[in-house]
């Protein structure tokens, strides 16, 4: 990511909420970078034709975002996340070959696009419009309909102010929001909570579940599941539905985790955490980036990324976790 500066450090501070569009827009972290990039660098070079009579900075900076991502989406599949591209998998099932790069959404790390500043009711809903399950329900809607929908229902923008943007009519951003939100409706979308700091049944929630997980206790792990949670691991499509299919695949050999730790994540505004593996040296590397759904104090989707080496550069590393004792030497006459 290369900062802007001199007359350029004017775009600088809208970066993240660019951000944070392209990425619903794109369902991609790595696209969404290259996408704002590539909008900040446009807009540095014309700066000199810059009208703010015609639109304010921010509209400007809007229009050349949306017309890069229509771009970019003009020749690409829907990307998704694995439970919509084909039926559960069972746990003895080979999970396949990893999915081509376009396939399946991709996670962020929160600091890209998300500020925490004002109201918290605010902050949570900036977090809610970028779960993956959100993100994976906007990768339905055509591009252009997505644009207005997130303008409108996420960012709050007027009627006029997307039909001046998009270079259409009042009635026709009117018709296509609609059509969008009917066409979201229907896909409906998976249920889980954002990440709520502040919510004590949740920070329960999780801090069970971590603790199960890394004593590797798959009846308290599977207790805190809902009867219909999903597993999955991108970049696999392989998908299990099902508490007790989920226990199944825990239990079976050679899936053990036994020795891994859970080191908080922030990404897609959720639960995250990095799952470190022992390295055999006495210390731990990163294994994958868990992305979890809850609500209604149960877990109800696990989604870990498998692709760690390729997520670091994007999240930066995480932290490790105190190096495993040395065991005791054996001791005897």
């Amino acid at each position: 990511m290369e900062t802007l500066t001199g007359e350029g450090s004017r775009l600088e501070p809208f970066r993240t909420e660019l951000t944070g569009y392209c990425y619903r827009m794109l369902g991609s972290g790595f696209e969404a970078e290259d996408a704002v990039q590539e909008t900040l660098v446009r807009a540095w070079r014309s700066l000199d034709r810059y009208d703010g009579r015609r639109a304010s900075l921010r509209t400007w900076l809007y229009s050349i975002a949306t017309n890069i991502c229509l771009d970019m989406l003009r020749s690409a599949q829907r990307r998704a996340v694995a439970v919509d591209l084909g039926p559960a998998s069972s746990p003895g099932a080979d999970i396949g070959e990893p999915s081509a790069e376009r396939v399946l959404v991709h996670p962020i790390p929160d600091a890209l696009v998300l500020s925490l500043d004002g109201d918290p009711e605010e902050v949570a809903l900036r977090r809610e419009t970028i779960r993956l399950a959100f993100v994976a329900a906007l990768q339905h809607l055509p591009p252009r309909q997505r644009a207005v929908l997130i303008l409108r229902d996420v960012l709050c923008w007027k009627a006029e102010e997307v039909a001046h943007l998009l270079g259409t009519t009042v009635a026709s951003v009117t018709s296509a929001l609609q059509r969008a939100r009917s066409t979201l409706k229907a896909v409906g979308v998976t249920p889980g909570e954002p990440l709520r700091p502040s919510d004590p049944v949740q920070r329960e929630l999780l801090s069970r579940y971590c603790d199960a997980f890394e004593r590797h206790d798959v009846t308290a792990l599977v207790a805190l599941l809902h009867e219909d949670a999903t597993m999955s691991m991108p970049p696999y499509t392989w998908w299990l539905h099902g508490r007790d299919q989920i226990r199944l695949a825990l239990l079976a050999p050679g899936a053990a985790c036994e020795g891994a730790r859970l080191v908080p994540a922030q990404a897609n505004g959720s639960p995250a955490f990095w799952q470190m593996r022992p390295d055999g040296d006495g210390g731990y590397a990163p294994f994958g980036l868990v992305l979890l759904d809850v609500a209604e104090g149960l877990v109800v989707g696990a989604t870990t990324f498998l692709d760690a080496d390729r997520l670091i550069p994007l999240f930066g590393s995480p932290a490790v976790p105190p190096r495993s004792p040395e065991p005791a030497a054996p001791t005897g006459p």
